[in-house]
């Protein structure tokens, strides 16, 4: 078995631990502007967060990618989102800010260089991951800020625990693309869906925030093709796409892949967990190494 089969199964248990330390300092007080900054996978989640953190009322919240950070902008608190703490842009930007802005620093290694460097460090080694594929590190950061926003942790990783085996909703034979659509802080979660089919498999795969999909994007749909929502579906879109011969995937749409018994409120981080593993089964089915994707490393580290 892979490292990241064991990784991607391993996440309810991680959300659990994660949850823990909502508690931990540097995590911002509710009123504070804070800005959210990663690369890849950890940019992903931190859109996640800000736009979870700012429509619930705990303050103005941006994401950014570590590389394109707003110098100009005033913030009570910059968070970097950093697996490995070594990546390259992320490592400028907390030496470019130099204790001008409180830091923290969110990442997977109690050594890294990002760690000394912020004035505040969480360490979540317990999630760290052998595959090069970021999983169970990300969405263990995320269920942390959630818990620290007051959301139930506990029901979350129920819903993870049933999606790690639950059938998956499309097959490799099936479909030769998929575009992953979000609204609000889904949007994050839909871009890392497509994401791991893109670095894991090669496949082609894309995302959109849901609302913006039918203006030049839903071109794309037709048959053997999957347009998979997560999160809110905009009214009438099920339809629409249903129209041009796709597939529209959502756990809830028609049944969903719950089977007979439709699920309500299936939380949009454990259908991540189902995308992921739909990224590996593409990547097996054509005999890749989901662990060591061509091209991809853990950490982007410039000269």
């Amino acid at each position: 078995m892979s490292h990241v089969k064991v990784e991607i199964a391993s996440q309810p248990d991680c959300w659990r631990q994660a949850a823990t330390m909502a508690d931990s300092a540097g995590l911002p007080r509710t009123g504070e502007r804070v800005a959210v900054a990663g690369c890849g996978t950890s940019w992903f989640m931190a859109q996640a967060y800000a736009a979870l953190r700012e429509q619930e009322g705990h303050g103005e919240t941006d994401a950014f990618q570590a590389s394109e950070f707003p110098y100009g902008r005033a913030y009570d608190r910059v968070i970097a989102i950093s697996r490995s703490g070594t990546t390259t842009e992320v490592v400028d930007l907390l030496a470019a800010l130099d204790g001008r802005i409180p830091t923290t620093v969110i990442t997977a290694d109690p050594e890294a260089p990002v760690a000394a460097m912020a004035g505040e460090a969480i360490v979540l080694n317990f999630a760290d991951e052998l595959s090069v594929v970021q999983t169970r590190f990300a969405t263990s950061t995320l269920a942390m800020l959630r818990a620290h926003l007051g959301h139930d942790i506990e029901a979350l990783a129920a819903d993870g625990a049933a999606a790690v085996r639950l059938p998956l909703p499309t097959h490799p034979a099936l479909a030769e693309q998929i575009t992953f659509l979000g609204r609000g802080w889904t949007v994050g979660l839909a871009e890392d869906a497509a994401l791991k089919c893109r670095e894991a498999a090669g496949w082609w795969a894309e995302a959109y925030p849901a609302m913006e999909y039918r203006h030049g994007p839903i071109a794309l749909a037709r048959e053997r093709r999957v347009v998979w929502a997560f999160g809110e579906i905009p009214d009438g879109l099920p339809a629409e796409v249903e129209q041009t011969g796709a597939t529209f995937v959502h756990s809830q749409h028609n049944g969903g892949y719950w089977g007979a018994g439709e699920r309500a409120g299936f939380d949009p981080m454990a259908d991540l967990v189902v995308a992921q593993r739909v990224a590996v089964l593409f990547a097996t089915s054509q005999g890749l190494d989901p662990d060591h994707p061509r091209g991809v490393t853990r950490s982007v580290v410039l000269p």
